[in-house]
């Protein structure tokens, strides 16, 4: 992973990751975070995953999100906003391309696909990190609660569509990108999704 590099430094190596500075001060000033932990920030216009550790950027990822658009709403299939918790991660050790149902491994291993294979089904694959909605009204609560929703990150099969918007309202990634982020992030981490 190399030497980590300030925010700063990286524009010219990476995509500037959006509002970060509002969204640390938003982080540390409601929901505890310390200048020591991880948080991750998921840009829906750059279709980007930023990995942040105190003011450094770690890593950032290529990722997808809805298909469907931004909204909390249940049975929406879209990407909810704003601030939410790693509450759960499933699926340590499992191979790549596993295939998980309701966060239980099927012990089936997925075809991954790099062309634009778009499949009629929506499979969870090799990780999943469960997030749960921290801002009540917003993504969490009655029929917008962002946990009862199982919106996850998640591997995929379809990685030719990463990049762009094709998911079902979760976050995917790699296969390789989410087994190396699972690694490094612990439960409890906070994500902080924006348009």
């Amino acid at each position: 992973m190399g030497k980590l590099r300030s925010l700063e430094d990286t524009i010219s190596f990476y995509e500037k990751p959006p509002t970060w500075k509002k969204s640390l001060e938003k982080l540390r000033a409601r929901f505890g975070l310390k200048h020591d932990q991880f948080m991750i920030l998921v840009s829906i216009s750059k279709q980007r995953l930023y990995l942040i550790k105190g003011e450094r950027l770690v890593k950032v990822y290529v990722i997808s999100t809805s298909k469907y658009g931004i909204g909390s709403k249940e049975g929406s299939n879209k990407t909810p906003l704003g601030t939410h918790r790693i509450c759960e991660k499933i699926g340590e050790g499992a191979k790549i391309g596993t295939i998980f149902k309701m966060g239980i491994n099927t012990r089936r291993i997925a075809k991954l696909y790099t062309d634009t294979t778009d499949l009629e089904e929506d499979p969870i694959t090799t990780r999943i990190m469960w997030l749960g909605g921290l801002e009540v009204g917003i993504n969490k609560g009655k029929n917008i609660d962002s946990y009862k929703r199982h919106i996850y990150i998640h591997g995929t099969p379809e990685e030719g569509l990463i990049g762009q918007p094709a998911s079902h309202g979760c976050i995917r990634m790699r296969n390789n990108d989410v087994i190396e982020l699972f690694d490094l992030v612990p439960k409890g981490t906070l994500v902080e999704i924006q348009e």
